[in-house]
């Protein structure tokens, strides 16, 4: 068992609460896509809260924080901290978990976008916003689970290396080398754009292999040139404007970041 969780979780099993903050709640839903496997996952853990579900408080402890959804209010930043504090181990599930996500758009003029929803009255519900940003922008994460929606078996696979340990490492890599071991041939030989140029691997490329191309919703990879990407994709003879609109999608935070740092 992780040495990230309580003592207690030993003697018991593993408490787990699955918090949702600004997202369509895709994520938390696509878990009960596992379908005749659920039931034999939740038997191995105690599910102490699921905001989907439930609307009882979240418990005061637990062993592990599911959490989906980007941080967009500073209410959001304060369930996320002390979800942090009581947690041994964190998950973040999704794009906007994990990248911002398409709340993340929003993140390079929060003022504009806010007029433009709300004119010069934002409800009071809204409480103090925040520029959109993914729950590690706040808190240390443990795990990821990438991509919109997640694919429930890696959720399980993550939530199992977080109970259990894993010394599987993350992919960094960008997702062209999953899409050429499938073996459909290249989006960009048809003149069709595709994000797998800078998007991260792991997802198996499955947009690609079912003959979409590549969103970006994995998020950015570490080891991505975007701007060898723009040339590639001028070569192409593609609008490179085009291809900026289309990686702020899931990735507008770490672009709007890396453009503030230069």
């Amino acid at each position: 068992m992780s040495e990230n969780l309580s003592p207690t979780a030993e003697r018991r099993a593993p408490r787990v609460v699955v918090i949702g903050l600004a997202s369509c709640f895709g994520c938390q839903i696509n878990i009960t896509n596992i379908e005749r496997h659920l039931m034999d996952v939740l038997g191995q853990i105690d599910l102490g809260y699921w905001q989907l579900t439930s609307s009882v408080p979240m418990p005061d402890e637990f062993d592990v924080a599911v959490i989906e959804g980007a941080v967009t209010t500073e209410e959001a930043a304060e369930t996320v901290r002390r979800a942090r504090e009581r947690a041994g181990s964190v998950i973040a599930i999704g794009s906007c978990a994990v990248t911002g996500g398409i709340p993340g758009m929003a993140s390079g003029d929060l003022a504009g976008h806010v007029e433009a929803v709300y004119g010069d009255a934002a409800p009071d519900a809204c409480g103090d916003l925040l520029a959109p940003r993914p729950v590690s922008d706040v808190i240390d994460v443990d795990a990821e689970v990438r991509c919109c929606p997640i694919d429930p078996f890696e959720f399980v696979r993550v939530l199992d290396g977080v109970l259990y340990g894993s010394n599987r490492l993350p992919a960094t890599s960008a997702l062209c080398g999953e899409c050429s071991r499938n073996e459909k041939g290249c989006f960009y030989k048809q003149g069709v754009m595709c994000l797998g140029l800078v998007t991260r691997a792991g997802c198996g490329a499955k947009c690609p292999a079912l003959g979409r191309p590549c969103n970006g919703c994995a998020g950015l990879s570490s080891d991505s040139n975007v701007e060898a990407a723009r040339y590639v994709v001028g070569k192409r003879g593609l609008e490179v404007a085009r291809f900026n609109d289309a990686l702020e999608m899931f990735n507008a935070v770490a672009i709007n970041a890396a453009q503030g740092e230069e």
